[in-house]
């Protein structure tokens, strides 16, 4: 490794590139300067020695003339979009190319050993200029550094001077996604990945990631104290992802495309740290699980807005496709089990565009229990299929009985914690309450799914567990808590403001909230078997409903909330507000019907908003202001009318539709239970929440604000 030379403390640009070099060939890669790689132009952007040479090694066979051949035809990749290129020379990089000898049957030439990554050739290049022609002229662009494998670029590295301040890690990332696709597509299309660093921060994404989802890489084994300390990025990064065995085993399993039917989408993803190990980590407790038959493949705890879908992506291909030499596994079925609508959708959303990467053939969301059991029934190996727990309602008169005894069916349970149900005659249930959900508490959720699959492995996703979510599924496997995604920038910050409790409680009781508050931000959302809030709900919901009271909470509501948004007219900021029933909702709704009807005229967009003329096509006209909850034959015809009576599910998916498009007129929300978990909306920034909650549903509800949103430093709790 070069010695580097300071300046005013600092390393320069060209110093700190051959630093990250050094970094890289102690790790094995093998160093070229481009100016001394053989190429017939400088267009040319693979190394064709390099490809040449580990075709002709790894497949003997060959004439010469059949190399050339194979490389001309890498060589040549085009015509489609350049995403669609990209993402299908990333399929050859990961599954070969088919490719007849002559007077032969066709075969798979594998341009990558993943299974010998010792037999690749890890190469970092720096100087290597790429040709392009701009108006008839022609002109260069030069990545700062690029690995090479076998002689394809598969990572381009952009790195800014640690001396200089005005030089930033979006300017590399503006290099990339920018000027690069811009001159260089043809570079591109062979290099899925990309690094941008500073030598303070160190970031890895992809050739198509926004820069706001590019993100540090802590932890280099399983098990390692994962480190904040920002000097510590660019090491962590260069040991955790590019030594070559690791970096192969990202590059094939971890780089996630939706199938190429959505290609115009332009969704390319790599993991994050946290996914990776914990992708890793199940997939052996499952493999334990299925040999040994314990049914519990363990519990994942990642904090809410971690991205838990994606990890359960990436499980899912590891299981598909790196344990066919299990037998008791195979290619196994997996059931995703999902307990609110919501859920659903959005994993229907992301399951169902990625049969492909999953490697499982069908991919569908199950309507009920009979085509679950015939689906099931129709094969003996594959299949992703997506369904709610009330699925699994076990009625008197719908008895649910044996669906399949597979031993090579693996249940995913997102957001497990709120399955485990098991104190049903504690609830009281309303006359108009939900039959199917009275069903699920009056038998042991764990008991129901052991009598539909009783050989299945059980696995639990959750960012709020408890003590039943590990007696269901075992013990915990691994955890990225709330604090943890903060540092990473996954999520932001949740600021705390007792402002509505002051308006109704003593100073005592304000402080016992505040000191709740903190004790959950200080633990990270480590949510053992505790007590719950310390707000009385016996008394409470009286004096929050006192007509007085709630014309103070609309009040100042609107105050805070104007206030807020003046002060930072630009950004998006919506609101939710939470209340303890769907009356007092109701009645708070009224509330600020009778103090702000200009909250309640049905516009497009609010005034003042720069909005296309394309924008406003998709936007329909929406109160500033609504509630949104479910509708009871028992409520009172304003309440039942306002709610959408019969076709009160038609009206809350418009509002939910409306209210996720960041420019609609609909800003602010008045809720009870529905969109409190699995609603995902970035520009969500302000919770209102004037309703007890147990910690579990705490967490879930306050972590609607701690998604990212340009602009946006942190969400705010008033409570």
């Amino acid at each position: 490794m070069a010695r580097l030379k300071e300046y005013n403390g600092h390393y320069c640009e060209s110093e700190y590139e051959y630093a990250f070099i050094g970094f890289l060939e102690a790790e094995g890669w093998r160093y070229s300067s481009g100016n001394n790689i053989r190429r017939v132009t400088k267009r040319d952007v693979l190394i064709a020695d390099d490809f040449k040479k580990f075709i002709a090694d790894t497949n003997p066979d060959l004439t010469e003339d059949e190399v050339t051949q194979i490389y001309d035809n890498v060589r040549l990749v085009g015509a489609e979009s350049d995403f669609a290129t990209l993402h299908k020379v990333y399929g050859w990089m990961v599954n070969g190319v088919q490719f007849t000898p002559q007077d032969e049957l066709p075969g798979m030439i594998p341009l990558i050993d993943f299974d010998n990554w010792d037999k690749n050739i890890f190469r970092v290049v720096n100087q290597f200029t790429v040709e392009y022609t701009n108006n008839g002229q022609k002109e260069n662009r030069r990545p700062d550094v690029l690995l090479f494998v076998n002689g394809m670029p598969l990572c381009v590295v952009e790195l800014k001077n640690p001396a200089d301040a005005n030089a930033t890690i979006y300017d590399a990332w503006e290099q990339i996604n920018i000027r690069y696709w811009r001159d260089i597509p043809h570079l591109l299309h062979y290099c899925p990945l990309a690094c941008i660093s500073d030598g303070v921060k160190t970031r890895l994404g992809t050739v198509r990631t926004p820069y706001e989802h590019f993100y540090a890489w802590r932890r280099v084994n399983e098990g390692d104290v994962v480190s904040t300390l920002p000097f510590a990025e660019t090491e962590t990064m260069i040991k955790g992802v590019y030594t070559p065995e690791r970096f192969v085993e990202i590059f094939r399993d971890y780089i996630y495309f939706q199938d190429s039917i959505y290609d115009s989408d332009e969704v390319e993803i790599v993991c994050r740290y946290p996914q990776f190990f914990a992708a890793k980590l199940l997939k052996q407790s499952i493999v334990n699980s299925v040999v040994t038959r314990s049914g519990k493949g363990g519990t994942y705890f990642g904090a809410t807005g971690c991205g838990k879908t994606y990890t359960m992506a990436f499980l899912a291909r590891q299981l598909a496709l790196r344990c066919t030499d299990i037998p008791e596994i195979g290619s196994p079925t997996i059931i995703l089990i999902v307990d609110r609508d919501e859920l659903q959708k959005q994993g229907s959303k992301l399951f169902t565009k990625s049969k492909e990467f999953l490697n499982l053939g069908e991919v569908s969301v199950v309507k009920n229990r009979t085509q679950l059991r015939q689906e099931l029934g129709a094969r003996q190996s594959g299949g992703f299929y997506i369904c709610t727990i009330q699925k699994f309602c076990d009625r008197e008169d719908d008895k649910i009985g044996l669906i399949n005894d597979r031993q090579n069916i693996i249940c995913f349970s997102d957001e497990a914690h709120r399955t485990q149900l098991e104190h049903s005659k504690k609830i009281q249930f309303s006359k108009d309450a939900d039959e199917n959900m009275k069903a699920m508490v009056s038998k042991p959720y764990a008991k129901v799914l052991k009598e539909a699959f009783p050989h299945a492995t059980f696995v639990g996703f959750t960012g709020t567990p408890i003590a039943e979510t590990y007696q269901t599924f075992g013990d915990e496997i691994d955890r990225y808590t709330m604090d943890q995604a903060v540092a990473d920038g996954l999520t932001v910050s949740i600021k705390y403001h007792p402002r509505i409790a002051k308006v109704l409680l003593d100073n005592k009781k304000v402080k016992e909230i505040e000191n709740y508050y903190k004790k959950c931000a200080d633990d990270g959302a480590i949510y053992e078997d505790i007590e719950a809030s310390k707000k009385a709900m016996s008394s409470m919901e009286i004096i929050l409903g006192e007509p007085s009271r709630l014309e103070r909470l609309a009040i100042d509501i609107h105050n805070h909330y104007v206030a807020s948004c003046v002060g930072d007219p630009d950004r998006i900021k919506k609101a939710m507000v939470v209340c303890s029933n769907r009356k007092i909702a109701y009645a708070l709704l009224q509330k600020f019907k009778d103090k702000y009807p200009e909250w309640f005229e049905e516009k497009k967009s609010p005034d003042g908003v720069s909005v296309t003329e394309e924008e406003l096509k998709e936007l329909k006209p929406m109160p500033f202001m609504a509630m949104v909850a479910s509708v009871g034959s028992n409520d009172e015809k304003d309440m039942y009318d306002y709610l959408g009576g019969v076709k009160n599910d038609k009206r809350s998916e418009e509002l939910d539709a409306a209210f996720k498009q960041e420019k609609s007129n609909f800003r602010i929300v008045i809720v009870v239970d529905m969109w409190i978990t699995g609603f995902d909306v970035p520009c969500l920034t302000y919770l209102y929440n004037d309703k007890p909650l147990k910690k579990h549903l705490l967490i879930q509800t306050i972590s609607r604000v701690n998604r990212k949103y340009p602009g946006k430093e942190y969400g705010m709790v008033i409570d």
